[in-house]
């Protein structure tokens, strides 16, 4: 009976240790997230006449909004990310996702094009799950001091990736 007990432990212990190798193949995190304003200041002044444009995609047409957004995405290119509330914040369809139907992330390491995932359909309310790998291969390390990573929410129509509307926040 001890040798059971002797086992269970080692077997427990033995998991405990592979756990934080299981945690490392992790590449960047991102919790929480910021909407899109379309427009940026762009003189002394702070007159809005520049295009809100991030890793050279344009924003929006509206401003947008993002209650909730966690993604992680893993050394091998795979990627989870989760979003709630991602809804126009301006116009006739304020608090709803508009014509928008489904939507991918693409994620910036240092001065990269980026990489881009799966779609994922957006509800009314713009509540969104992404699963699968990104497209290429990933970098080693994604981003530095200088240059942090940048995960953008994208429309998706027609086979073709658009727009951006929402911006993940780094999780260090």
């Amino acid at each position: 009976m001890r040798s059971k007990y002797v086992m269970v432990a080692a077997t427990f212990a033995a998991g405990l240790a592979a756990a934080p190798a299981m945690a490392s193949d992790t590449l960047v995190k991102f919790e929480g997230g910021v909407g899109v304003h379309p427009v940026g200041a762009n003189s002394a002044a702070g007159a809005a006449t520049a295009v809100n444009t991030v890793r050279g995609i344009a924003p929006g047409g509206r401003p947008w909004g993002i209650l909730k957004l966690k993604a992680t995405i893993k050394q091998d290119g795979s990627i989870r990310a989760k979003g709630e509330g991602l809804v126009l914040a301006g116009g006739d369809n304020a608090g709803s996702r508009g014509g928008v139907r489904q939507v991918v992330a693409t994620l910036f390491c240092g001065t990269n094009v980026g990489f881009t995932s799966p779609p994922g359909d957006l509800s009314v309310g713009g509540d969104f799950e992404i699963r699968g790998q990104l497209e290429g291969v990933v970098p080693a390390t994604c981003g530095d001091d200088t240059t942090p990573p940048t995960l953008l929410i994208r429309s998706f129509a027609n086979g073709a990736v658009g727009n951006w509307f929402a911006a993940g926040i780094v999780d260090d």
